[in-house]
């Protein structure tokens, strides 16, 4: 199963792009394009549901609108044999070294927050912190690793991961990068350096385009510093840095026992 998947990395394109991990800022991060073999990527593509399909886990609120799942047993067979592999010790080992992670990594095979990602037309994703330490394993979240799985995505429908300086820990400083969604493109970046990411600009693609992502998350051992935040913590756009109801809505998002609540646009 794993020789499958193995096979199907393009291990020469991934060692050569690798090397530039943590050389831009605003922190350490790197971009690998052609990250499986392009059929293969096709492959991984068409196994996403519709839409409409009942097994999504939506989130429609003023910070997020997409749709995830991270259910193992809805995952077709070359999806379910991915993340396999990509949560295995013999990937696990290899990005380690590669991106000079001196903790040892640990995989999260119930992709916590991880899966299958989908954004329609009017997707969004504020600026955000991903979640410092894991909720049920006590873990620290150090690495993202993120394919895009839309072959027909064109630049000028959006959906660019965008990267803001780091500054601060409590807010977002200027945004400094923007990474297009290229289908078959890997993202790999490092969480805990402040590591401020999400959507720049709504998307604004055609009713049957989809921007689509699987991703993988890894854990450390919790440093002494580790903030304890089991949730994402966003940052609110310029039109709404002064609404009481969005920074209401974004401490709750970021706390653990009332997050559920704000999945839904039940906060106005």
């Amino acid at each position: 199963m794993s020789d499958t998947v193995a096979k199907n990395l393009n291990w020469s394109s991934i060692d050569e792009q690798i090397k530039l991990y943590g050389h831009a800022p605003p922190f350490d991060h790197v971009v690998i394009d052609n990250f499986f073999d392009n059929q293969f990527a096709l492959q991984l593509s068409s196994e996403f549901p519709e839409v409409g399909s009942d097994i999504w886990h939506g989130y429609n609120n003023p910070l997020e609108i997409k749709l995830t799942n991270n259910i193992w047993n809805n995952f077709g067979v070359e999806t379910y044999k991915t993340f396999s592999y990509l949560n295995s010790d013999a990937f696990i080992r290899y990005i380690s070294k590669k991106c000079s992670i001196n903790n040892p990594l640990f995989p999260d095979s119930g992709l916590n927050g991880g899966g299958w990602h989908v954004h329609g037309p009017g997707g969004k994703l504020n600026t955000h912190l991903d979640y410092s330490m894991h909720p049920k394993l006590k873990m620290q979240r150090k690495l993202n690793l993120i394919v895009y799985l839309n072959p027909n995505w064109q630049q000028s429908w959006g959906g660019s991961l965008g990267l803001w300086d780091n500054s601060s820990a409590r807010e977002p400083g200027d945004l400094r990068k923007q990474i297009p969604c290229i289908f078959n493109r890997a993202v790999i970046f490092d969480t805990t350096q402040n590591s401020w990411h999400g959507l720049p600009e709504p998307i604004q693609a055609p009713a049957d385009e989809l921007r689509k992502s699987i991703a993988v998350y890894y854990l450390i051992e919790a440093t002494a510093d580790v903030d304890e935040r089991g949730k994402a913590l966003y940052a609110p756009t310029k039109d709404q840095e002064n609404d009481a109801k969005i920074l209401s809505l974004i401490k709750k998002r970021s706390n653990i026992t009332t997050a559920h609540s704000t999945y839904k646009d039940d906060n106005g």
